[in-house]
């Protein structure tokens, strides 16, 4: 099986040691992603941002993508983001799980993590 990492540049991937995506076979793994901004609407849409060029680099798009799930500090958040989320997925709406947690700083307020299949 031939994997290939792709990396974004992101300060955390060199900290922690990992990359933005890994291509195994014909599956896609996105790892959790947080975006910039101030509000959960900006950091939704940043990170979506940053996964379709993970996606797009490993030649697929969001929708190739299977499963998402989404980690959020306040779960109460999480209805500011589904127009967003909605327009990204559109028609082809992945598998889905949305989890209440900590994330790795308070700053953020929401991380997306996606795995995809790519299309034949």
């Amino acid at each position: 099986m031939t994997i290939k990492r792709i990396h974004s540049g992101g300060p955390y991937e060199e900290k922690i040691g990992y990359c933005r995506a890994v291509v195994a076979g014909d599956w896609v793994h996105v790892a959790g992603t947080v975006g910039q901004g101030d509000t959960v609407k900006e950091q939704c849409q940043s990170a979506l941002d940053v996964i379709e060029q993970a996606l797009q680099e490993a030649e697929c798009g969001f929708a190739d993508v299977v499963r998402v799930t989404y980690m959020l500090p306040d779960a109460a958040d999480f209805e500011q983001c589904w127009p967003i989320l909605k327009n990204a997925f559109g028609d082809a709406p992945p598998a889905a799980t949305m989890i209440e947690c900590g994330l790795i700083d308070p700053k953020f307020r929401i991380e997306i993590e996606v795995t995809a299949l790519l299309p034949e």
